[in-house]
């Protein structure tokens, strides 16, 4: 999850990119580049002067520029001469539209809404999720008490999930909700646990994990454990079950449910920092390198699994307004419960 602050937009274990105010639809750039020598995103910058370099880099990585038809995402090679198109994604409004979408309300009052988010659902429009968010669905749900919160394209957010992970998430229907929940995730002084299914189990079986977190020089989509460069990340976590037996005494086994503490918010965190240990989350085709084992494997596919296996199970804090204290707690989805008792037969 994560919280919109002064030094820290939006921070979370499973953070979306923010996107681009942008118009309605955008044409296709197409150019000849003959420069020599030159860093590709340099090159492109100097022909498409009306898109920046951070611009331009994004849209390499997203495959969204061509030479002669082919594409190319490799902004720091060296340009070769080509004709060279650009096409910018489609992008929406600025303006989120109210969608009656039906919502697991946990809590709600004048000022703030604590709901359970289903997978598939992003918490604000974004290229490629339009509509069908849940800003869409708290526009609908609360009227004009959203209008405004938070800014234009995210009423009353102040944290996410991603959209494929599961969980409670707190929303902000007044500014006086959404500054203090804001400091309260600025501070951290939020309680947030999730429960990961993972690819064999992290040893030892409670940790600290303490690393910095950055963007991959790999792969500028993916976060990544850094050395230097990045942004202190802090997860405690503890393997609650294992299941399956190893394959070789003192190996580990196929898979194990692990609770997850967050004491930071960083992009991907609980994903990157389970994959840092060699456990990964089951299911996770950004950060699950290396396979399964094969009864694993059918246990996901089984239990119908579409996506990385992670729920915020916990969500504890003191109302900004009110100092109730409030803390709320929800099972996994019916796909990571059905995974669980198909893993608990191994």
């Amino acid at each position: 999850m994560e919280s919109r602050v002064s030094d820290e937009p939006l921070l979370s274990d499973d953070l979306l990119d923010d996107a681009e105010p942008d118009a309605a639809s955008q044409p296709v750039l197409e150019a000849r580049i003959d420069l020599k020598g030159v860093r590709l995103d340099k090159a492109l910058a100097v022909t498409f002067p009306t898109l920046s370099r951070a611009r331009l880099q994004a849209l390499l990585a997203e495959g969204a520029v061509t030479c002669d038809g082919r594409p190319v995402s490799n902004g720091s090679a060296k340009a070769l001469p080509g004709l060279y198109a650009v096409t910018p994604p489609p992008v929406i409004s600025a303006t989120p539209l109210p969608q009656a979408i039906p919502l697991t309300v946990l809590f709600e009052d004048a000022d703030l809404i604590v709901i359970d988010k289903p997978a598939g659902m992003a918490a604000h429009p974004a290229p490629g999720t339009p509509d069908g968010t849940l800003v869409n669905a708290l526009l609908a749900h609360c009227g004009d008490s959203l209008s405004g919160i938070g800014g234009v394209a995210r009423p009353g957010i102040v944290h996410r999930l991603d959209k494929d992970t599961s969980g409670v998430m707190v929303a902000a229907k007044t500014d006086r909700a959404h500054a203090g929940l804001s400091a309260l995730f600025a501070s951290h002084d939020i309680e947030r646990t999730y429960i990961a299914l993972t690819r064999g189990a992290p040893s030892p079986s409670k940790a600290r994990i303490e690393t910095l977190i950055g963007r991959s020089s790999g792969d500028r989509k993916k976060m990544a454990v850094l050395k230097s460069a990045g942004r202190i990340a802090i997860t405690d976590y503890v393997v609650q079950q294992t299941y399956g037996q190893p394959a070789k005494p003192g190996g580990a086994p196929m898979a194990a449910r692990v609770a997850c503490t967050l004491h930071t918010g960083r992009t991907h965190q609980i994903r990157v920092h389970m994959a840092s240990k060699g456990s990964p989350i089951l299911g996770d085709a950004t950060y699950g390198s290396g396979s399964p084992a094969t009864p694993v494997r059918a246990a996901i596919a089984a239990a119908g699994l579409t996506r990385q296996a992670l729920h915020a199970a916990v969500l504890g804090f003191v109302h900004p307004v009110t100092s109730q204290t409030l803390r709320f707690e929800t099972d996994p989805p019916a796909d990571m419960l059905a995974l669980e008792a198909l893993l608990a037969e191994l």
